[in-house]
């Protein structure tokens, strides 16, 4: 590009400039800026400079001006902090369904809201040795498909597999469709659901989006609208254990004192804590739960900790998991 053309563009590559090359602890002088802009083809006078510093300050850009030995112009306050981007960076690479391709990418994203130094910072903010990632890339285009869904009114048919023993994907439904009518996404043990309505069965599912493959928005309105008013996620959410769905019922525990904290995490802090009148350090709550062999591992986990007093049902349930588990280990 011509130095006549570049020219006019100054405004815009200082900005830049300030935006790439400055922070706190680095300040640009008037001669830093002058030689940045000369890469550019941009010839500037001192005077001028300040005119546009001035300039850009009134675009909005919150230039500071330091005097002194460290004297400079620099960015101090952007669209996000850098402990901002620090923990979006965190999400990014600590996320279980974010492929490591695309989580390089959207770290790489993340970075240009910095400036170069404070880049630095960012790639070297989070390492998960060993972290497990999920392998299907086109996640992202099935959330898009689902929102978009959703916003349309629309139902969606797709294929939905499994691993198996092998390392191969396995079509679900002898590879046949899943037609449902999308009605939210959440995220639950480090995955991305999609919550829809079955029409044939008349209830609402939840499926891995990441083991969602040839997804196709339909010209057909969607179904469920009224099962799904009556829906609450953050309820569900706390019912279910490792997304296994079924039919929730109410159970009564008798918790050790000393998982008060663990139960509030996990059903919130409304949950009700009965204390026993014996003195004991116990407290009893009753929660909605899907029964499932994931909730009763999670009861398990706490041994003597955690004890199921109703109803009968779960009780029974929990004996029949230990007596299978038992079993295997005559």
């Amino acid at each position: 590009m011509a130095k006549s053309a570049n020219q006019k563009l100054k405004l815009l590559y200082l900005m830049k400039i300030f935006l790439e090359y400055s922070d706190e602890e680095h300040p640009l002088t008037i001669a830093e800026l002058s030689d940045h802009l000369d890469g550019y083809g941009i010839s500037a006078e001192r005077k001028s400079l300040y005119s546009d510093i001035e300039l850009l300050r009134d675009f909005g850009l919150d230039i500071v001006t330091v005097e002194g030995r460290a004297h400079g112009h620099y960015v101090a306050s952007r669209d996000f902090e850098l402990p901002e981007l620090k923990l979006l960076v965190d999400a990014v690479q600590s996320s279980k369904f974010i492929t490591q391709k695309k989580s390089r990418e959207l770290i790489k994203k993340i970075e240009a809201f910095a400036s170069r130094y404070q880049a630095t910072a960012l790639e070297r903010q989070v390492f998960v040795a060993n972290r497990i990632k999920t392998m299907n890339e086109s996640i992202y285009y099935s959330v898009d498909y689902i929102h978009t869904a959703i916003s349309k009114d629309s139902k969606i048919s797709f294929k939905y597999f499994e691993w198996t023993a092998q390392k191969q994907k396995r079509l679900k439904h002898d590879g046949k469709n899943y037609v449902q009518s999308p009605w939210a996404l959440t995220w639950d043990d480090e995955n991305y659901y999609l919550v829809a309505y079955d029409s044939e069965a008349q209830l609402l599912k939840h499926y891995r989006v990441d083991k969602i493959t040839d997804i196709k928005i339909l010209d057909e309105k969607r179904e469920g609208g009224e099962e799904f008013s009556e829906f609450d996620m953050a309820v569900y959410s706390k019912s279910v254990f490792g997304m296994f769905g079924g039919k929730s019922e109410y159970v009564s525990l008798l918790c050790d004192e000393s998982l008060a904290g663990i139960i509030i995490d996990r059903f919130g802090p409304d949950v009700v804590f009965i204390k026993r009148s014996n003195g004991d350090g116990k407290f009893e709550i009753n929660v909605n739960v899907v029964l499932s062999p994931q909730f009763y591992s999670w009861v398990f986990g706490f041994g003597e900790r955690i004890q199921i007093i109703s109803p009968a049902k779960a009780i029974e349930g929990f004996r029949n998991q230990l007596e299978n588990v038992k079993d295997l280990y005559k």
